[in-house]
């Protein structure tokens, strides 16, 4: 592993007390590194990371994010615990897992990983996981969630979820758990089920487990992250990792479906082709400019390049040993989103849209970059689509995240609720925001 001069120690140490950014500049800008075939500069690998935190400041009263033209936003629900993930049951009610990382005694030793969790608290990453899913009810149709309770409560960083018949899967960040669910309870008591283990453990870099089901419910998919930048901890460190896992929700068999991805999270099937989709960050420490995060339809038994190459067949001249058979069939990603704008959330829309322009096409939640310099990511993106794959440049859905350098608040997970509504988890803004092109409809729901 690649040791951090007493320099690079400085300069991390001063960045976590809001003193100074680290590394080098972005020599691009962040469009340049978006869509089919983003621009990929030769690499910039020196002694100092590049570290620019935006601190968490949170929104103050009578504040927002600024919506597109055509579109409108609104609290759905708000003064919420660090607000990552979403799901719409079938009656509308929404579900959001409110979560954080769990302790991970392992990661980050010595004074760099001192550093690093000092910037992560200053993201607004340092705070205790709420371990809970709270389900929001919007019975009046107005636009706002008036009721609120406890759902599930006890978990372990939960993030994924997936309703399947009357089983609702939870993806908690070291196991998928089954609980029996019944159409408009607002909590559930009854123990959950161990449907199978994930890779956990005391390092568990990446924390988050997302989880999907197959639209007939016969199988769940799961994104695993890597527990590394680029596998510096060994590749023993990273078994079941960087991939995406097909599971038997009666059995619990499961199998690497597709590999090589650093971080998947966000998942969404595309309507027209069938095809899963998936959200995948990228790695660090080789510049600004480096390397898009991405969305791409993923084939089954795929090979993306972790950690030997990114971005299909370039190079990372960092890992050692490397692997030329590996590299050699990876696959090239279908759509670059941008480096380092962390994109989490994603959902796939093929229906009247929020406005025209949003009729066909993928939400992206961009939480929002720690290593660029300027910042990228810190908003919600559309990217559109045609005949099931991506059609033109993203456009901004939400933006003004940032203020002056913080973060009012940090996108994450996305879905469109059932009134053709679009829903925002902000995790550093605890609010569920609500994007719509027309007033809400009066309908009531939850019963």
């Amino acid at each position: 592993m690649r040791r951090l001069r007493p320099t690079s120690l400085a300069c991390l140490a001063a960045a976590a007390f809001g003193l100074a950014a680290c590394g080098e500049n972005a020599s691009l800008a962040v469009a340049e590194g978006m869509g089919p075939d983003p621009k990929l500069p030769p690499p910039r690998s020196g002694l100092i990371p590049t570290v620019k935190v935006a601190p968490a400041k949170g929104w103050t009263e009578g504040t927002k994010p600024h919506a597109a033209r055509g579109l409108t936003v609104a609290a759905f629900a708000d003064g919420l615990d660090h607000p990552r993930w979403l799901h719409v049951l079938p009656n509308g009610d929404v579900l959001v897992a409110e979560s954080n990382a769990p302790p991970r005694p392992d990661d980050g030793q010595g004074i760099r990983g001192w550093a690093m969790r000092m910037l992560m608290s200053r993201a607004g990453a340092g705070v205790p996981s709420a371990n809970r899913i709270t389900l929001l009810r919007d019975a009046d149709g107005d636009g706002v969630a008036e009721t609120r309770s406890a759902f599930l409560e006890g978990l372990n960083s939960p993030i994924g979820m997936a309703l399947v018949g009357g089983d609702l899967y939870v993806a908690n960040t070291d196991a998928v758990v089954r609980f029996p669910y019944r159409r408009g309870e607002t909590r559930i008591t009854a123990p959950g089920t161990k449907v199978t283990d994930l890779p956990g453990g005391p390092i568990n870099r990446h924390w988050t487990k997302s989880l999907i089901a197959s639209p007939d419910g016969s199988r769940l998919y799961v994104g695993v992250g890597s527990n590394s930048n680029v596998g510096e901890r060994g590749m023993e460190a990273e078994e079941g990792r960087a991939a995406i896992w097909e599971i038997d929700p009666r059995s619990g068999d499961h199998r690497i479906f597709a590999s090589g991805l650093r971080n998947p999270v966000g998942m969404a099937w595309e309507p027209r082709t069938g095809a899963l989709w998936v959200a995948v960050n990228e790695r660090d420490e080789i510049g600004s400019d480096l390397v898009p995060d991405y969305m791409t339809a993923v084939r089954e038994g795929g090979f993306y390049g972790w950690p030997y190459s990114y971005y299909g067949q370039h190079l990372d001249e960092r890992v050692k040993p490397q692997r030329p058979d590996l590299v050699a069939r990876a696959i090239k990603p279908d759509y670059a989103l941008g480096p380092h704008t962390a994109s989490l959330g994603l959902t796939i829309v093929q229906a009247p849209g929020l406005a025209p322009g949003f009729e066909e096409g993928a939400f992206v939640g961009q939480h929002g970059s720690w290593n660029r310099d300027p910042p990228s990511g810190y908003e919600v993106i559309f990217v559109p689509f045609s005949d099931g794959r991506p059609s033109g440049p993203a456009v901004e859905v939400l933006t003004d995240f940032l203020d002056g350098g913080e973060a009012r608040g940090r996108p994450v997970g996305v879905t469109m609720d059932d009134r053709g509504g679009l829903l925002v988890a902000d995790d550093v803004g605890n609010t569920v925001w609500r994007v719509t092109g027309e007033p809400p409809a009066t309908a009531a729901v939850g019963q």
